[in-house]
């Protein structure tokens, strides 16, 4: 009746998807959650709580409390809470407890009297689909032995 199947067909790999699953609900991170590290999902995401590391989702709601600090990439970006870092999205909504401290590439913007921008603001066709820029490292080179 239980029996262990040595049936692999039965193994989903959701990170191989390329579309949102139908009637999925929201990913809640609440207020007293902290994340070091990268958050990437196909569905919704309702921050509160703390990232440090990059999001990327197909809808991202920063909550009043909520904090991020890196690259967002989003199709629909609403920011009530403070960013650190890019934000990468096709619509993205300042409201008016906004704090955000990095550059925005949007095809729509709409921002609320009250909130604050320091950054650049940069129009761009598919925003949303742009890699987050990575840093150039300088190139270290190793000293030279000299023989004698």
């Amino acid at each position: 009746m239980f029996s262990k199947s040595n049936d692999k067909s039965m193994i989903v790999n959701t990170m191989n998807k390329t579309t949102r699953p139908a009637n999925s609900a929201p990913s809640i991170i609440g207020s007293d959650v902290s994340i070091k590290g990268d958050v990437t999902t196909l569905g919704e995401i309702q921050l509160d709580g703390t990232i440090e590391g990059d999001v990327r989702s197909a809808s991202l709601t920063v909550g009043e409390h909520g904090c991020v600090q890196g690259t967002v990439i989003a199709e629909e970006v609403i920011v009530k809470g403070a960013v650190t870092g890019q934000i990468k999205g096709r619509n993205i909504r300042l409201e008016k407890t906004a704090k955000v401290k990095g550059d925005l590439f949007h095809e729509t913007l709409s921002v609320e009297a009250g909130a604050f921008i320091e950054g650049n603001l940069t129009h761009k066709d598919n925003a949303a689909q742009e890699k987050p820029a990575k840093a150039d490292a300088p190139e270290i080179k190793a000293p030279e032995k000299k023989l004698a």
